[in-house]
C-alpha cells in the first residue's frame, strides 16, 4: 500500500504544521483493511491510532475510550453502519472530524455522509501518502475528497442547494475568492498550496480569514455558502 518514503513525505506535512500527534480512531470491519491502516498510522511520525473498532454499536463507549482527533469511518458495517454513526459521534463530539472511507462512490452515499457531518470522503483505494494527507487536512479544518468525490460533492451542492436571492459583501480579498473557489473544486490545502505557489501555513491563513468574514466553522459550511449565495 505504498512506500515508506511517499508516507514520510505526507507525514512531514502533518508534524510541521500540527507539531503534535494525531490521534486517529478506526471502525472498519474488515480486519485486513483494519491493520492494513493501523501499521500505516501508527508507522508515520505524526500518527496514532488509538483506536480500532468492528461496528459502531458502541460508538459511545468507543469514541470515549479512544478520544480520537479523527475518525477513520467505513460506511458498510454490521448493525449501525458508518453514516449512522457518523451522525451520532458528530451530534455529540462536535469537534471530532470524521473522514468516510470506503468503496461506494455514488451520489446518494455521498450525499448521506455530508448530511450527516462527514469532513471528507475518500475510497478505499486512496494511496497511504493520500489518505494521510487527507486526515491531516480534516484535522486542521479542511475537507478531503478523492477528485472523483470532488466533483460528485460539487454537483450535489448545486443540485440541492437553493441559490439566495440576497447578496452580502463579505470583504473577501482576491486571494481570498480564488482559495475558496478551489475549496469549492473539492481541493485540499495542500494542493491548494502547490497550485498557487504558497507555504501551507499562508493558505491555511487565508482559510481561517475565510472561515471569519463567511461566518462558518469548517470547509464544508464555506462551500455550501459560496454555492449558494454565488460567492466565486
Amino acid at each position: 500500500m505504498g512506500g515508506e518514503r511517499s508516507i514520510h513525505s505526507s507525514t512531514y506535512i502533518c508534524t510541521v504544521n500540527n507539531n503534535k500527534v494525531i490521534r486517529v480512531a478506526i471502525f472498519e470491519d474488515n480486519p485486513i483493511m483494519m491493520d492494513a491502516y493501523r501499521s500505516i498510522l501508527n508507522g508515520s511520525p505524526g500518527y496514532t491510532c488509538c483506536g480500532c473498532f468492528t461496528n459502531g454499536n458502541n460508538w459511545k463507549h468507543d469514541i470515549q475510550k479512544s478520544n480520537p482527533d479523527v475518525v477513520l469511518m467505513d460506511i458498510e458495517m454490521t448493525g449501525i453502519d458508518g453514516i449512522a454513526a457518523t451522525q451520532l459521534i458528530k451530534n455529540n463530539f462536535a469537534a471530532i472530524k470524521i473522514l468516510i472511507q470506503t468503496v461506494f462512490e455514488d451520489d446518494a452515499k455521498i450525499f448521506e455522509a455530508l448530511c450527516a457531518g462527514a469532513n471528507g470522503y475518500i475510497l478505499k483505494n486512496t494511496s497511504p501518502i493520500k489518505m494521510l494527507e487527507a486526515v491531516a487536512d480534516v484535522q486542521n479544518g479542511g475537507v478531503a475528497f478523492n477528485p472523483v468525490i470532488a466533483g460528485k460533492v460539487v454537483k450535489l451542492f448545486q443540485q440541492f442547494i437553493v441559490p439566495s436571492l440576497t447578496v452580502t459583501d463579505y470583504q473577501l480579498t482576491a486571494r481570498e475568492r480564488e482559495i475558496l473557489h478551489l475549496l469549492t473544486e473539492g481541493m485540499p490545502m495542500p494542493r491548494i498550496a502547490e497550485k498557487i505557489f504558497l507555504s501551507y501555513e499562508t493558505v491555511r491563513g487565508y482559510v481561517k480569514s475565510i472561515y471569519q468574514k463567511l461566518h462558518v466553522a469548517s470547509a464544508t459550511e464555506a462551500v455550501s455558502k459560496a454555492l449558494k449565495e454565488k460567492i466565486v
